[in-house]
């Protein structure tokens, strides 16, 4: 299951619950003072922290052998059903609809497999997304109050939304700021390039 489908949608409540911190933090400057706007693109700030690839990592690993008995059967169900294909002339009609029965079965259980897999996995990396983007919504607000500003938008692409922001200058994107000062705070040291999950894409609603 695409990552970018499972967190999505819970993505932006994050974001959102972390503004009202940022608005009640102490005014860093007077009333009169030029506002200071900078954009982030939380949901890629999130997936890309030290944390979240270690944590996807091993929600990848934890899903592997479930991942390894559905291919078997799988694979299992497609030699079955060309024997059935290449042999079926030379069986009786009892017989062929025997192994017809077996073969549905065996689909039926393929199904209830993949779909337990699907619920269980998207649940898992909801989790972790869900444990991580606290966490960094709370450097986001605090990165934000110590610099010094007033406003921050979220541009992170949503295919289901009108973008939150249109445009915006690279020099006021503080994504990559975020995640170093969370990958700071957190300690968590980055996964070796060989090992780092190559499943973990920005994550846009279906």
């Amino acid at each position: 299951m695409p990552l970018r489908r499972t967190i999505a949608s819970i993505s932006s409540l994050f974001f959102a619950a972390g503004m009202p911190l940022l608005a009640q933090a102490p005014a860093a400057k007077p009333a009169d003072a030029p506002a200071k706007v900078a954009v982030v693109q939380f949901q890629p700030a999130v997936t890309a922290t030290n944390e979240f690839q270690r944590d996807f990592a091993a929600v990848q690993k934890k899903f592997e052998p479930k991942r390894t008995e559905l291919k078997n059967l799988s694979d299992e169900i497609d030699r079955l059903t060309k024997q059935l294909q290449s042999e079926g002339s030379k069986l009786g009609e009892a017989e062929q609809a025997t192994r017809a029965r077996a073969i549905e079965s065996k689909k039926k259980q393929a199904q209830r497999l993949a779909d337990d897999d699907q619920n269980e996995y998207g649940q898992a990396v909801q989790e972790a997304f869900n444990r991580v983007g606290a966490k960094v919504g709370e450097t986001l607000t605090k990165y934000a109050s110590d610099h010094g500003y007033t406003l921050i938008l979220d541009r992170s692409e949503q295919q289901d939304q009108t973008p939150a922001v249109l445009w915006a200058s690279p020099a006021v994107d503080i994504t990559q700021q975020v995640i170093d000062a969370y990958n700071t705070k957190s300690g968590v040291p980055a996964p070796p390039a060989a090992a780092a999950p190559s499943a973990a894409p920005v994550p846009k609603t279906p």
